[in-house]
């Protein structure tokens, strides 16, 4: 005979363990290595709760910021799980390293992050889980140094990525000449102002054609680079180039870009789903 206590002891069990199994996305951490590099580097790698070896699965490339690690997103904005879930997406959280810029730095051979991650964790990630390995399948975006990074990245090697986006990047690196550990990664800017221009993303734009790269950004009004990321928007307008920017109330801080990845989310799972 089952008492009313032990009745509502089994349904609070049942209940959790259905509610645990609409968003039950398994959080792995690897470590990766890096040929060009010298070391081994870590990743968060979500995969949602319908993966399987038997199907493919497109991959977003989530970018952390200065100062930040692989294990920024997953602690700070735990709710990326539910978005593997939501939209059978997996997800994947490199670092970056303190300050990288996520360039091959002309500086240190300690500083390849172009090659680690559009090489050698791409590589990583399509040999050991079950994705989709052309572009149609893989997107990129990232917040403050990370969103600089994700249209770095992106606009440089258009035959990986056929989606980026950006939560208040810092898309314009020279009015920082002495601030992000940029001059770490490309020298000091009075003595190569040529690097600093050639890698600043809101003068790539020339890489990009109309329609060549879905393109998604934002930034918070009250953001220290919001002007930067008006003048990439007025800039990408120029070339006739189609992409989402979006203006926000809110500043430099996690619960904006908590708020962001939501959208951006979205945005890429339709480019996913369009290119099927």
């Amino acid at each position: 005979m089952i008492t009313y206590k032990r009745f509502l002891t089994l349904s609070l069990i049942f209940l959790t363990a259905a509610l645990l199994k609409v968003h039950a996305a398994t959080v792995d951490t690897v470590l990766t290595h890096s040929a060009a590099m010298n070391k081994d580097i870590k990743a968060v790698v979500i995969r949602p709760d319908d993966y399987s070896t038997a199907k493919k699965f497109p991959v977003l490339y989530l970018l952390h910021g200065f100062s930040g690690n692989y294990s920024d997103w997953i602690l700070k904005v735990p709710s990326i799980k539910k978005l593997s879930d939501v939209y059978n997406m997996v997800i994947v959280c490199p670092d970056g390293g303190f300050a990288s810029w996520y360039f091959d730095s002309p500086v240190s051979r300690e500083w390849q992050f172009e090659t680690y991650i559009s090489k050698e964790l791409i590589s990583y990630i399509d040999s050991h889980y079950s994705t989709i390995t052309d572009r149609s399948g893989r997107a990129i975006t990232g917040l403050s140094m990370g969103g600089h990074g994700a249209f770095y990245l992106a606009f440089k090697h258009l035959e990986l990525y056929g989606a980026a986006g950006s939560m208040s990047g810092g898309v314009d690196l020279r009015p920082f000449p002495d601030s992000f550990g940029i001059e770490q990664v490309l020298g000091k800017y009075s003595l190569f102002p040529q690097r600093w221009e050639q890698n600043s993303v809101i003068n790539m734009v020339y890489l990009l054609k109309p329609n060549s790269l879905a393109i998604i950004f934002d930034c918070g009004s009250s953001d220290f680079l919001f002007e930067a990321n008006k003048a990439l928007h007025e800039k990408l307008l120029e070339r006739n180039i189609p992409h989402d920017f979006t203006v926000r109330p809110g500043a430099h801080s996690w619960d904006y870009w908590g708020n962001s990845i939501n959208y951006q989310a979205l945005f890429f799972s339709r480019f996913f789903n369009k290119e099927k």
